[in-house]
């Protein structure tokens, strides 16, 4: 009894000492630089037929203001197809689509690609009646950016 009820607050803790995607965050190192990293998930988001919205330089922007800033630029993008089925669910969904990666380089020259969690965007905004579209935009943003983070 003792070894199931400490296993059982062991399994209890998990989701506490797992915290990669308790902010929403999903975090993946790149093998390249910050705007190859950028370029290469910009490259096969249009091959994909997906809207790039923007593209934005924090770290421009830091230089303009005289902030020293690491490079940090982010990429907005939306497949309407997919994300519209977020807002048919509810419309607060918009405040966090089109989706956005955020190509960025620690204080180690770490390159980083960094993106919301489909699955906490979902939560976020109390989506239950979509999983299969939570599903499989969770599995196309890790494929997308994978390509753009990995050498082949």
């Amino acid at each position: 009894m003792k070894r199931l009820c400490l296993f059982l607050s062991l399994f209890a803790l998990i989701p506490v000492m797992s915290s990669a995607t308790e902010d929403g965050l999903i975090n993946k190192k790149s093998d390249f630089s910050v705007k190859v990293t950028l370029d290469r998930l910009e490259n096969v988001l249009r091959k994909k037929g997906i809207t790039i919205v923007t593209r934005w330089s924090h770290h421009a922007g830091a230089k303009k203001a005289g902030i020293p800033l690491r490079p940090t630029e982010l990429l907005i993008f939306g497949n309407p197809k997919m994300g519209s089925h977020f807002f048919t669910s509810n419309q607060t969904a918009g405040i966090d689509l089109p989706m956005k990666a955020l190509a960025w380089k620690d204080d180690k020259g770490q390159v980083w690609l960094t993106y919301n969690d489909p699955v906490y965007i979902a939560n976020r905004h109390g989506i239950n009646d979509r999983p299969a579209i939570v599903k499989n935009m969770t599995g196309a943003l890790n494929n997308l950016t994978n390509a753009a983070v990995r050498k082949k």
